[in-house]
């Protein structure tokens, strides 16, 4: 016998590897045994020249490469596995029925038809193939899995010809990337049209553009990702899938949100109430008192606003749109409205044809405001540069202003060309008019007519104290004057300050002069009460008067106007205000523009030229 058929023999009989057991009853797999155990197993007893006759290729494939249908019920839990029923020689006669086989793009294909035994001295033979002989001679022309065991058992039981794709590559099953989705509604925005409280709808506004959330709300939710399916090559190979990614919480985590996990999953919730905002680069949500947005104002985005908390844009306000709110900030141009009920309005950019009106607060624009109107009732409205704007506010201050109209209590510009600029104390660096508009500067001065209605009562209340003090001074001159009362008060007068020591005879005297004097002593006392009341009266009333002039010389000192450099003429006048009623400057703009503009009955010409400087203050009366 040759060394050839004796190691076939050998490997039948049950010289095998660990992986496998043989026994009576058939070939096992040990259930302990590695998938790669297994592989090399089965190819050292395929490469040494034998088969698995009764080969149960599900299992096969299961063992070797864990991929495929699940083991049966019966055989889960088993410490050994069957899959065939013997080990059985692959002699060369026998290897020999079989062809090549073509491997095109991951399939293999066979052509199957008749095969003969090639016997001496005698014709061919006829000889059918065998499925199990058939994955025997795959494994060694390297085609080690994915073999189509229905197909291939179909076509060698019929005997047919047939060209059939006999195994194929599996390809890899895709992972899927963890993602985030969202689970809450209160994150939706809802351009619906508002509906008014009359029941129509506003079509210029959107219903919830800006949504706000409660605490404790879950927001988003992460879906774990989901590993790929390994693939293998028919030699056998494996593919493996590429990792799929993952993705954190934590990296659309912000500020007013907190991670939980729960039975569930993993969540993003609100830890407090507020405004949602959304980072465009990272994503990251945030929660928190104040507006943030990203995209603009305009017909398209956001329709008009009407906003309930702070508000922070980062594009442009465009299309005439509104935004009415409480601590509005725009990093944008503005081409629209702007209303604030209270804290500052901050613009970064231009002011364009709008408005920036506040209830109460400031307004700063950095760059230019051009053809709009800038109004604060409490305030201070600050510009690099204005032009052929509308300005009021407690303080107004512009780099450059030229065709504007400005009311204030305070006005500091460093250039001003063609204003007209009133103010309780103006101050202005250089100052002319501008074209076809002249350089107006009004001082605003108190209308003092209350004060001086107030000190003409006053006085003539101080006037009759003072005749009625001198009266009754006069009186008691008259009285205090009499012989005998006069020569009792200088005694009186003596003994009191011990200059005069009475003996015992001149007491009696004394107390005599005394009871004489009584009556006129009585009617000094009546008389000098009265005087001072009368005095009291006086100072009483000079305190008042002295009071209502301070009051008066405080106001006039609030006045001034200062510019240090003309650069043409200017016409500087006063405007009178009433210190009591609203701030003068607190009016529509229409009306404002008309009021500086203009020249009212009663104004006082403080310069006219082009000469300067111009340095004016009231004086007191």
């Amino acid at each position: 016998m040759s060394d050839d058929a004796t190691t076939l023999e050998q490997t039948a009989e049950g010289d095998l590897p660990a992986a496998i057991v043989k026994r009576d009853d058939g070939v096992y797999f040990d259930a302990e045994a590695t998938a790669v155990s297994c592989v090399a197993a089965v190819g050292q007893v395929f490469l040494g020249g034998a088969y698995f006759a009764g080969l149960d290729y599900a299992v096969f494939t299961r063992m070797l490469y864990n991929c495929g249908p699940e083991l049966p019920a019966n055989l889960a839990g088993q410490p050994l596995l069957r899959f065939a029923d013997s080990v059985e020689p692959f002699h060369a006669v026998r290897r020999a029925l079989y062809k090549t086989v073509k491997v095109i793009a991951g399939e293999a294909e066979y052509y199957f038809e008749p095969v003969f035994f090639e016997v001496p001295d005698m014709p061919p033979q006829p000889a059918r193939l065998k499925f199990d002989e058939f994955v025997a001679d795959m494994w060694g022309k390297g085609i080690r899995f994915g073999i189509d065991a229905p197909a291939v058992r179909d076509v060698i039981v019929s005997g047919r010809l047939a060209r059939i794709i006999v195994a194929r590559r599996l390809n890899v099953v895709q992972g899927r990337d963890a993602t985030i989705v969202e689970v809450s509604r209160d994150i939706h925005r809802s351009n619906a049209p508002r509906e008014t409280p009359d029941g129509k709808l506003d079509l210029q506004t959107f219903q919830n553009r800006f949504p706000q959330v409660k605490p404790n709300v879950k927001l988003l939710r992460k879906v774990p990702r989901t590993p790929g399916v390994r693939g293998f090559e028919l030699s056998g190979v494996v593919l493996e899938p590429p990792v799929p990614r993952d993705i954190e919480l934590t990296s659309v985590a912000g500020a007013g949100t907190v991670i939980e996990n729960l039975r569930d999953g993993e969540y993003l919730v609100s830890a407090v109430e507020g405004f949602l905002s959304v980072e465009p680069g990272s994503k990251r949500i945030s929660i928190g008192p104040k507006i943030i947005s990203r995209e603009g104002v305009s017909a398209r985005t956001t329709g008009n606003l009407q906003l309930t908390g702070e508000y922070e844009e980062f594009g442009d306000v465009q299309d005439q749109r509104s935004v009415d709110g409480g601590n509005i900030t725009i990093h944008g141009n503005v081409f629209g409205n702007i209303s604030s009920r209270g804290g500052d309005i901050a613009l970064g950019r231009n002011l364009m044809g709008g408005t920036a009106v506040n209830a109460d607060g400031a307004i700063r624009v950095k760059g230019v405001a051009s053809g709009a109107v800038l109004q604060t009732k409490r305030g201070e409205v600050s510009l690099a540069r204005a032009e052929s704007c509308i300005i009021s506010g407690t303080r107004v201050v512009i780099g450059e202003a030229s065709n504007c109209e400005i009311m204030a209590d305070e006005v500091i510009i460093k250039v001003a060309e063609g204003c007209a600029i009133a103010a309780r104390k103006i101050e202005i660096i250089h100052a002319g008019p501008r074209k076809q508009s002249e350089m107006l500067l009004y001082t605003l001065v108190p209308d003092l007519t209350k004060f001086d209605r107030k000190i003409a009562e006053l006085l003539p209340k101080v006037s009759q104290a003072l005749r009625d003090g001198e009266q009754r001074k006069a009186e008691m001159d008259a009285i205090t004057s009499q012989p005998e009362v006069r020569n009792y008060l200088n005694l009186a007068t003596r003994v009191r300050k011990r200059e005069v020591i009475l003996t015992t005879e001149q007491e009696p005297l004394f107390h005599k002069m005394a009871t004489a004097v009584g009556p006129s002593l009585r009617a000094v006392a009546k008389v000098s009460l009265a005087l001072k009341a009368a005095q009291a009266q006086q100072e009483q009333a000079q305190q008042e008067v002295n009071q209502v002039e301070r009051e008066k010389n405080a106001l006039m000192n609030g006045s001034r106007c200062t510019v240090h450099m003309l650069t043409g003429d200017v016409l500087a006048r006063t405007m009178s205000f009433v210190p009591d009623g609203p701030p003068p400057y607190d009016r529509p703009a229409k009306e404002l523009k008309a009021k500086v503009r203009g020249a009212d009955a009663g104004m006082t010409k403080i310069f006219s030229g082009h000469v300067g400087p111009i340095n004016w203050a009231p004086q007191a009366d």
